[in-house]
Formats: structure tokens, C-alpha cells, sequence
């Protein structure tokens, strides 16, 4: 009997739900201060979980709440990249 893999979940800063980790895009502050998005999820770094739901990175915009979690200011290009992303 294999026992199936616990998948790990992850809660979207903008949302407070509970997702699996591969249903969110990880938005990482490094050291240098540099905000990216982390493709692999396992960048080192202040890590925020979004849900891939264009209304919720428009809140995420709208309310700074990645600037507050990363503690970091954050561009718009990162915004007009995750809405690339979750509008594919």
C-alpha cells in the first residue's frame, strides 16, 4: 500500500485560503531586497503565496498587502507579470 504524498498548502496573503502549494504563484523578497517571482517556489527569501485569480492580484495592487508581507516596495511590473501569468 503507498501511501499518497501529503500535498503542502499554502494560504494567499490576499485571500487567507488555504490552496496547494502548485495552484499559487510565490512572490519572494531576497536578502539584496529584490522582488521577484519565484517559478520553483523554493527561493530563498520572504516568501508571499497568491492565488492565480486575476481579481485577486488586482486586490493584491489595490491594498499594498505584498508590499506590508514582503516588506519591500513592489513594482508594477511584477503586478503586470502576475497578471500575465494567471490570465495564460
Amino acid at each position: 500500500m503507498a501511501t499518497k504524498k501529503k500535498e503542502p498548502l499554502r494560504k494567499c496573503v490576499v485571500t487567507q485560503e488555504m490552496f496547494p502549494k502548485k495552484d499559487l504563484i510565490r512572490v519572494v523578497r531576497n536578502k539584496e531586497g529584490e522582488v521577484f517571482i519565484d517559478e520553483t517556489g523554493k527561493k530563498n527569501g520572504r516568501g508571499a503565496y497568491l492565488s492565480k485569480d486575476p481579481s485577486t492580484i488586482e486586490k493584491a495592487k489595490k491594498s499594498n498587502i505584498l508590499q506590508k508581507h514582503l516588506n519591500a516596495t513592489i513594482s508594477d511590473d511584477i503586478y503586470d507579470e502576475l497578471m500575465q501569468r494567471v490570465s495564460e
